[in-house]
């Protein structure tokens, strides 16, 4: 294992005392094993260690272990570029490794798996602990080796340290299945089944995987909807599904006469698969039961014992948290998505006028809801285009918006004064009647004259300026008329800007998320939107929406996304 230098350092000296403790805790694993300083120098290792690698604890000790154990299959010294567990080291993150070779104190090539997680020395410092085991020479006796009793505490404990990482950093549903049958096959099974409870109280059998070589293998044939939970059935995956215990089972606990139309699917599970012993465990949230774990071994040796239950269920019980986590989030993100899609209004029907609009939600359900979008007729016959942005996340910023949209609304359709007038009045109101804090905002009348002439004016509250591209694909930004976002409580009049629209230009009104992305400045963001606008212009409005959407929109973008676009006739 390499430390952060491609050059071999003299190992830091660890206080007796640390190594003596270290060591100790090291023999009691029941497993080969060493512990690497920030550096990658041995500071501890235990006996087993020593006898597996044919090397006295002097002879590792302060040494690189990368440089002194790591080789190739044919025996010459790994490069650390090709060194997969120097990566994990260097990422601080739990790792294993099936297919690598370490070199005997006696100069044979040993072939090894190994697992390596953080480790807490003491004074305050982090080490990575190193487990090692000899490889046998058939993927099928390896695992029957792993499976011959309980894991060890340590590797219990890097395993479930493993789950709760890798579960926890996700709010996707199928990716966190995903991750969990990554996690439990091959290390402590073959097989897997993972059987859900719906929100409408159906289950739903969501993953039967084997575990083929280095290959997870989807069943596709044996998921799918399942019968109802019974209600008194005393067979292990009802009672699962009920959250009432773990059980062990195997073929002849399905060979009764079935109680129930999950047993006879569990039958024809144990039968399709040849799995000879299962643990079943319940997949449990604080709220309710979700479902039920199942982990199967179809081989001989390595039957489950209740010694494993504990750990099972613990990793159920991990999974129970990540997948409420993920329902809840998805529940609230659609909420927030159908809230605002049903805020946000219908375009009007304008003559000679072409106007297309979209909004996009934000990936994280946390910043869904402050955007949006407006057209509507005025009194004296003009247009009012509006975009927005109103500060905050999810469900109140959505309410924040339909208020400050629907007052906007109300004072521009009754007072035929110039936006920045209208928007006046909107930022006083706001302060005293709503709980919005900030927003940003774009209000705008588009109208032709007795010629034919379209013209624009507007004032800007603090929002991105608007883009208008001319028909030959020359694009600008209208950087005119702006002023203080709403809500700041400062009292400074408010300017109007105007602007002629050529015939066939296209207008565009957007939020922020269009153009931001961590790592990149603004200006970055409106340089990429106006050399795209610009060199869609040709295409046809809602095919120039969906296109500038697609090619401007950041793949890091955080926050969702309005835009409103018009586009005014040619001369005829």
């Amino acid at each position: 294992m390499a430390g952060p230098e491609d050059t071999e350092t003299p190992g830091r000296r660890t206080p007796e005392a640390s190594t003596t403790a270290l060591t100790g805790a090291l023999d009691a694993i029941g497993t080969a094993g060493y512990v690497v300083d920030e550096e990658g120098h041995v500071i501890a290792v235990n006996a087993r260690a020593e006898e597996l690698l044919l090397r006295p604890a002097a002879e590792l000790l302060g040494r690189d272990a990368h440089d002194l154990l790591h080789r190739d299959s044919h025996g010459h010294p790994l490069p650390r570029s090709r060194c997969s567990m120097r990566q994990a080291f260097h990422d601080g993150r739990t790792a294993q490794g099936e297919e690598d070779y370490f070199e005997c104190g006696d100069g044979s090539l040993l072939p090894v798996s190994w697992l390596i997680t953080p480790y807490d020395v003491g004074g305050g410092e982090t080490g990575t602990l190193v487990l090692v085991h000899a490889r046998q020479p058939h993927a099928t006796a390896q695992r029957t080796a792993m499976w011959t009793g309980p894991l060890p505490e340590l590797e219990r404990l890097a395993l479930l340290a493993e789950t709760t990482t890798q579960l926890a950093s996700t709010l996707d549903v199928e990716e966190a299945l995903s991750r969990l049958v990554s996690l439990v096959v091959p290390r402590l099974a073959d097989w897997v089944v993972v059987d859900l409870i719906t929100e409408r109280d159906e289950v739903w059998r969501a993953a039967v995987v084997h575990a083929e070589g280095d290959a997870l293998v989807r069943h596709e044939d044996l998921q799918g909807p399942m019968p109802p939970v019974p209600e008194e059935s005393p067979m292990p995956l009802s009672r699962a599904l009920r959250g009432v215990a773990s059980t062990l089972a195997g073929p002849r606990t399905y060979q009764r006469e079935p109680d129930s139309g999950i047993a006879v699917e569990q039958r024809r599970l144990f039968e399709a698969t040849g799995i000879s012993s299962a643990a079943i465990a319940p997949i449990r949230s604080p709220r309710a039961v979700l479902g039920a774990l199942t982990v199967g071994r179809s081989g001989e040796p390595g039957e489950f014992t209740t010694a494993d239950l504990p750990l099972i269920e613990d990793i159920a019980r991990r999974a129970g948290l990540a997948l409420d986590n993920a329902r809840l989030y998805q529940r609230q993100r659609k909420v927030a998505e159908t809230m605002q899609n049903h805020l946000l209004p219908q375009l009007p029907g304008v003559p000679d006028l072409q106007m297309t609009a979209r909004y996009l939600p934000a990936p994280d359900a946390s910043q869904v809801g402050g955007d949006w979008y407006d057209a509507f007729s005025l009194s004296d016959g003009a247009t009012a285009l509006a975009v927005g942005d109103v500060v905050g996340h999810d469900l109140e910023a959505a309410a924040g918006m339909a208020q400050v949209r629907n007052m906007l609304r109300a004072y521009a359709w009754a007072h035929q004064e110039p936006p920045s007038r209208i928007v006046d009045r909107l930022d006083e109101a706001v302060m005293h009647i709503t709980d919005v804090t900030m927003a940003t905002l774009i209000l705008a009348r588009i109208e032709a004259d007795e010629a034919g002439d379209w013209q624009l004016s507007w004032t800007n509250a603090g929002h991105p300026p608007p883009l208008l591209i001319s028909r030959d694909g020359l694009a600008h930004y209208l950087t005119d008329g702006h002023g203080l976002l709403l809500g700041t409580g400062v009292r400074r009049p408010r300017t109007d800007a105007t602007a002629p629209l050529p015939p066939g230009s296209t207008l565009v009104l957007y939020t922020d998320g269009l153009i931001e992305a961590p790592g990149h400045s603004l200006d970055d963001g409106l340089q990429r939107l106006r050399r795209h606008a610009a060199a869609l212009a040709h295409r046809p409005l809602a095919s120039f929406t969906d296109q500038l959407l697609r090619r401007v929109r950041p793949d890091a973008n955080d926050d969702d996304v309005a835009l409103l676009a018009v586009r005014v006739p040619t001369r005829t």
